[in-house]
C-alpha cells in the first residue's frame, strides 16, 4: 500500500484511490484516464512565498495567477523545484496529494473547484487519483478558498 493510502487509513478516511497504468501525471492525462472534464482535476501546485512552501489547489482547466497567490500568501511567490516539493510535502511532482503532507503547509484552494459535485486529486503517485467533494477537499486540506486564477 502507498504512503498516502496509509495516511488515509490512519486518519479514518475511506476514499477510493484508483490507479491508471497510463498515468495521471498531468491534468489532461488524469482527465483522459478517468473520463471526466479536465476542470474536475485538482492540480496541487507547490510554490514558495518569501521562501516558505505553500500549496495552491487549482482546477486542471485553469492557470494560477501568481500575483493573487502572492497577495494571499503574503510574499513574493515562485514555483518550488522538485527537491523542495518532495521535502515540503513528502511527494514528487505529478503525484502530490492535496493533504497528508510531510509538513503542515498553508493551502489555498481556487474557488472554481467548488462548482463541481466531485473533483479528482492526486493520491501520492503519478498513476493514482481519488474522488472527493470540493467541501471535503477544503476541509481536509484546511484550505482558504479564494480566487486564484
Amino acid at each position: 500500500m502507498a504512503r498516502f493510502e496509509d495516511w488515509l487509513m490512519e486518519h479514518g478516511l475511506d476514499f477510493q484511490v484508483r490507479t491508471y497504468p497510463a498515468g495521471t501525471r498531468t491534468a489532461e492525462d488524469a482527465a483522459r484516464a478517468i473520463g471526466c472534464d479536465v476542470a474536475q482535476i485538482v492540480k496541487s501546485l507547490i510554490f514558495t512565498a518569501d521562501g516558505r512552501p505553500v500549496v495552491a489547489l487549482v482546477s486542471g482547466a485553469n492557470r494560477l495567477n501568481a500575483g493573487r497567490l502572492a497577495a494571499l500568501a503574503g510574499g513574493r511567490v515562485s514555483k518550488a523545484d522538485a527537491d523542495l516539493t518532495r521535502e515540503a510535502t513528502g511527494y514528487a511532482i505529478g503525484g502530490v496529494p492535496p493533504f497528508g503532507h510531510a509538513n503542515t503547509l498553508p493551502v489555498f484552494m481556487d474557488r472554481d473547484l467548488v462548482h463541481h459535485e466531485v473533483v479528482w486529486a492526486a493520491a501520492g503517485r503519478p498513476d493514482a487519483v481519488f474522488p472527493i467533494t470540493p467541501a471535503q477537499l477544503a476541509e481536509l486540506s484546511a484550505a482558504r478558498v479564494e480566487e486564484l486564477t
